[in-house]
């Protein structure tokens, strides 16, 4: 292998590693801090159902990627920030919908455009409480 191909190959794990290193969560809150709950790195799909006033607006409802998840609370990227104070999240699981609501803890930049929206989840949306939600699906 000629060296100067060693050496790219070399730079870019370099790189990797810097990006893993500086975005690991054991690492990130040994700078940050303790947290209470520890976090699983986790990507699904979401569904985000902004609550109003106590109403689910269902026409403003759009899909997200989780980015991690606690006992408590789950974090989610978007490409804009949404004045978001509390949203029904709902996933998919098992081919059914589950529901969760949750109050919005913090909305941070990412960099390229994107944010991660905290939520503090509190407790389960039903259904049989809320009709309006039996034709949601994704």
């Amino acid at each position: 292998m000629p060296f100067l191909a060693r050496k790219q190959r070399l730079d870019v794990q370099g790189l990797v590693l810097k990006i893993v290193n500086n975005n690991c969560p054991e690492l990130k809150c040994l700078a940050d801090g303790p947290r209470l709950d520890n976090r699983v790195n986790l990507t699904v799909v979401v569904l985000v159902i902004p609550v109003v006033n106590k109403k689910l607006c269902l026409g403003q409802a759009f899909t997200a990627v989780t980015k991690e998840f606690s006992n408590t609370g789950v974090a989610i990227v978007l490409d804009e920030p949404l004045p978001l104070e509390e949203a029904v999240l709902g996933f998919r699981f098992e081919g059914d919908m589950s529901f969760v609501h949750g109050k919005v803890k913090h909305l941070n930049p990412m960099g390229g455009g994107f944010y991660q929206m905290g939520f503090q989840l509190d407790r389960m949306v039903y259904v049989g409480d809320h009709p309006e939600l039996k034709a949601i699906s994704f």
